[in-house]
């Protein structure tokens, strides 16, 4: 980019958006209903219109335990009369899980499934409240049917900066910019059974990605998924909590969370029983400067309505974003902020020219959300994470999460064109997977583009971390939106 030191009238806008819990019970033919709560992310598009992307799990009802869906959502909320308002929305997207293979298929047939839902709320001035009638159906499956859900949303707003502003600096004093502190943090994740009762007893390797972001100085909200990518591969639990940070030093901090969610696999090998999971844990952090900390964890995971209990040890690389006027780091010697740029990017994946073993497999369809970390004007750090809404090797609820590291040309606000390349690794539901890709992202405004990818997958049988009669090759391609902004962030001299 062609950076000049922005002056403290550079431009901040607010950008909108809601978070909501839903929750609902769908009846299912033959065998027990399935509870889920919903947690997304709706991004505020106009003064009426939301787009976003979330998660279904189950918690209490069943034996469902690791049974997820991941969805973007369309929705739309107008008021009526006061603060009555009607809202309505339509989900796509794929999962699956159960006991079992068979009930797998049985719950959620090919994988994808479509939401659409409408209602009443009433908003409680910080706080929205309602009931709407939702349909759900699982594609090719026992789940179709409509029923009540009830949902909560809690508005949140925060100031961003341009993309092209990313790498720029300003001068420090600027309260107006302050959005709260949000730390980023991806941990390498070790999840040691204690006299499991299930068929597998293998200790599970996950990677794992939190997002806290804080209500005070040292209070704070997370929420927080894992992936298994040894042990049981494709593992998975979703949480979300409240976490107190303690400052010793200027540079050491220690931090106590305590989470709540749904995980697992099939109840059969690890059990979680319908899913619910607590999840105290501890962190000690050591700040490499303002931005970087690297920290080590450990904790107890438990199934309060199943068998599983488990201890964790991790070690996490942690980025702070968009620090505050309270943080404990910071002193009256802070003179400067700089612009952190960031990308969202949410696309279709499809997989093709797929072979597994020596066998041709037919097409996976995927819907991708990444998130891109820029570094600098040349390098970033993409996090992608896919999930399948088609069926693969007979069953759905296909994924991958992968990681590493990207190298992208400059941006230029005169240039509507940025092409990228990117090296990723990670984990699906079989072991690890390598993945290059080469893009590009097309300008449509200030904080949306096109994107577009073309990439390889293949599986790492040759260093016994897939099976190698399972192994994996196919070429992917993707096409979809790209959100992209800069954030405020604070630099410590």
């Amino acid at each position: 980019m062609d950076k000049k030191e922005a002056a403290e009238s550079t431009p901040l806008t607010q950008a909108k958006g809601l978070i909501t819990l839903d929750y609902e019970v769908i009846p299912v033919p033959g065998i027990q209903s399935l509870d889920l709560i919903g947690v997304h992310y709706l991004h505020q598009l106009n003064s009426w219109l939301y787009l976003g992307i979330g998660v279904h799990a189950p918690l209490v009802q069943g034996n469902y335990g690791g049974f997820m869906a991941f969805d973007t959502t369309i929705h739309a909320q107008r008021k009526i009369f006061g603060d009555l308002f009607v809202d309505a929305g339509l989900s796509l997207g794929g999962g699956g899980g159960g006991s079992t293979v068979k009930q797998s298929r049985q719950l959620s047939g090919t994988g994808g499934f479509v939401k659409s839902y409408a209602g009443v709320g009433y908003d409680f001035n910080g706080f929205s409240a309602g009931v709407n009638y939702s349909h759900f159906r699982f594609l090719n499956s026992l789940i179709n049917h409509s029923q009540v859900n009830l949902f909560v949303q809690k508005p949140v707003s925060y100031m961003i900066g341009s993309y092209a502003d990313a790498g720029s600096r300003f001068e420090s004093d600027w309260g107006s910019a302050e959005s709260g502190e949000n730390i980023l943090t991806f941990e390498l994740n070790n999840i040691f059974q204690i006299k499991p009762q299930g068929t597998s007893r293998k200790t599970i390797n996950a990677f794992s990605l939190q997002f806290s972001h804080f209500l005070t100085e040292n209070h704070y909200l997370l929420f927080a998924a894992d992936i298994g990518y040894s042990g049981i591969p494709l593992y998975n639990q979703v949480l979300g909590g409240l976490g107190y940070r303690l400052p010793v030093s200027s540079r050491i901090n220690i931090y106590g969370q305590v989470g709540v969610g749904s995980g697992g696999y099939a109840p059969a090998e690890i059990d979680t029983g319908p899913g619910l999971l607590v999840y105290p844990k501890l962190s000690l952090e050591y700040m490499l400067n303002s931005e970087l900390g690297v920290s080590l964890s450990g904790g107890y995971l438990f199934a309060p309505k199943g068998s599983s209990k488990n201890f964790t040890l991790g070690a996490a690389v942690n980025y702070h974003i968009s620090g505050s006027e309270n943080h404990p780091q910071r002193s009256s010697s802070v003179e400067e902020r700089e612009f952190r740029g960031f990308r969202f990017n949410l696309f279709q994946q499809t997989e093709f020219d797929v072979q597994v073993g020596n066998n041709r497999h037919n097409n996976i369809n995927m819907l991708s959300i990444q998130f891109d970390y820029i570094l600098n004007d040349y390098f970033y750090i993409p996090m992608q994470a896919n999930v399948a809404y088609n069926e693969f090797l007979g069953y759905p609820g296909y994924g991958q999460m992968l990681t590493g590291l990207g190298v992208q040309t400059d941006f230029s606000a005169t240039n509507s064109l940025q092409g990228f390349m990117q090296i990723l690794a990670g984990a699906d539901v079989h072991g690890m997977v390598f993945k290059p890709t080469i893009g590009v992202n097309l300008t449509l405004s200030d904080h949306l583009a096109l994107y577009a990818q073309l990439g390889k997958t293949v599986s790492l049988h040759k260093l016994n971390l897939y099976p190698k009669s399972l192994r994996l090759s196919s070429y992917s391609a993707g096409l979809g939106l790209t959100y992209r902004f800069s954030l405020p962030n604070t630099i410590l001299k």
